[in-house]
């Protein structure tokens, strides 16, 4: 099905068509498992390890079976690994030990060059020029590097605007970015909140505040997806609107890359900062990626530099004076690790072949089905289970994978309950439950079965409300 065509019907009206289509129910098992047997992506789960009960800590062996796989919808916190990844890691440990420092500059993935893999296909996933991304340090790292150069505060601008209830670590970063330049954090670091009664933030009232205070504003960095409800900011306007009242403008893409459509160079973003863990499927802590535009002569700004900020044609002659690299290879500071980028190639070789596009398209019926089914057998108003509120848009322009889930019941208790029968989903405090069926590896069976154990964990273990 056409993508565009997607965006105008909403998921329950596409699925409840394809199962009347086929004379099924669409709430029932029938209709879950003839979605995957149609599923043009569904090989693509075998080319990951999936876990298996047996192996989970939080799983209780009585009630499930230890060598069925689990129910495993935390994507969005860690995504799973890659079968090639052990051939890539172990190609690198082999290196080191048969060759010692020539390592350096022997394929496959020489580790003085190898930061250089993956700019064509990262460049795809964020729609940016492979010259404009690169992988390095980790995503907070990076974010205050990129930071140090772009927030440039006067006493006129020197504010800087991030979404309320950001990433812990997002505001953390940016609290003592103003420090370091004299600020008071209180004063300097603006918050938008959703309005009173609300979990999202309207894209009217972002703007709106940029009319107001963008005269104040040095840079705006926003989530592209926000971690907490999932809800995927409007990033085109809302650069455009930031740019026009002079702020710069930065996106922290943790939640969004390999999640939602990017198109960084199209919509003028001036700084993006991702990593690669999560729907990139690298490894916990893996390496991460950045972007700058390339209208921004980095050789120029103020930033911190390391050797690998020097071009790699004069790296080696040990210059005295940095020769420095061109755009986004300017914030480079040290080698990175063949063995990191070994891990971010599985995963990147799988999108390749996958095709962003597909995995949208599938995205859009697989989230729309857990949609479908909390609405329908857990929404306000029914009296057979407690009661599950999304608080994630309703508009699939608006999100990813993710929804976030609150409960009119204990939520700790929950979370419990559902890890012993095999779910695999995180907790955010203080009181969402983020489920995410990623398209790579998630099937309609998955959903299926959470949703059955959601309403046994109501039914049978009757947790009561704290």
């Amino acid at each position: 099905m056409d993508h565009q065509q997607q965006q105008v019907e909403s998921p329950r009206e596409v699925l409840q068509a394809l199962a009347r289509k086929h004379n099924v129910d669409v709430l029932s098992l029938e209709f879950a498992k003839l979605m995957d047997s149609q599923d043009p992506l569904r090989s693509f789960r075998d080319r990951f390890c999936y876990p298996k009960n047996g192996a989970l800590a939080t799983v209780d062996p009585d009630l499930v079976d230890p060598k069925e796989e689990c129910v495993y919808l935390c994507g969005n916190s860690l995504g799973l690994k890659p079968r090639t990844a052990d051939t890539y890691m172990q190609e690198q440990l082999d290196k080191w030990a048969n060759t010692g420092a020539e390592l350096h500059f022997t394929e496959p993935l020489p580790a003085a060059l190898c930061d250089q893999y993956g700019r064509e296909e990262v460049g795809r996933l964020v729609g940016a020029d492979p010259t404009s991304v690169i992988l390095m340090n980790s995503l907070t790292v990076n974010l205050n590097l990129l930071m140090l150069s772009f927030y440039q505060p006067t006493p006129e601008r020197y504010k800087i605007l991030i979404e309320a209830q950001a990433f812990p670590s997002d505001r953390y970063a940016m609290v003592s970015q103003v420090e370091l330049r004299g600020y008071n954090p209180k004063d300097a670091v603006l918050e938008i909140k959703p309005r009173p009664g609300e979990h999202t933030l309207r894209t009217a009232d972002i703007l709106q505040m940029l009319k107001e205070e963008g005269s104040s504003i040095a840079v705006v960095c926003l989530g592209g997806v926000q971690y907490y409800t999932g809800q995927k900011f409007d990033m085109e306007p809302i650069t455009k609107a930031a740019q026009e009242q002079g702020c710069l403008v930065g996106w922290d893409l943790a939640h969004a890359v390999g999640n939602v459509p990017l198109h960084l160079d199209q919509w003028g973003v001036d700084f993006a900062c991702w990593c690669t863990y999560k729907y990139l499927n690298s490894g916990a802590g893996s390496i991460g990626g950045a972007y700058v535009n390339k209208r921004h002569d980095t050789r120029e700004a103020p930033h911190l530099r390391g050797w690998w900020s020097n071009k790699e044609t004069t790296r080696f002659f040990m210059f005295q004076e940095c020769d420095v690299a061109p755009g986004v290879d300017s914030f480079r500071m040290s080698n990175p690790s063949p063995m990191m980028v070994a891990l971010v190639k599985a995963s990147l070789e799988i999108f390749e072949e996958a095709k962003m596009e597909r995995l949208l398209q599938k995205q859009f019926l697989l989230t729309g089905y857990l949609e479908l089914l909390i609405k329908t057998y857990l929404r306000s108003g029914q009296t057979q289970f407690p009661e599950v509120t999304i608080i994630t848009p309703d508009d699939v322009r608006q999100r990813g994978s993710q929804l976030s889930l609150s409960f009119s019941i204990n939520l700790h208790e929950v979370h419990e309950e559902i890890q012993k029968r095999g779910v695999m989903c995180d907790v955010r405090r203080p009181s969402v439950m983020r489920i995410a069926p990623v398209p790579l590896y998630n099937s309609f069976y998955d959903v299926h079965r959470f949703i059955d154990i959601l309403k046994d964990v109501f039914a049978i273990c009757k947790i009561v409300g704290a």
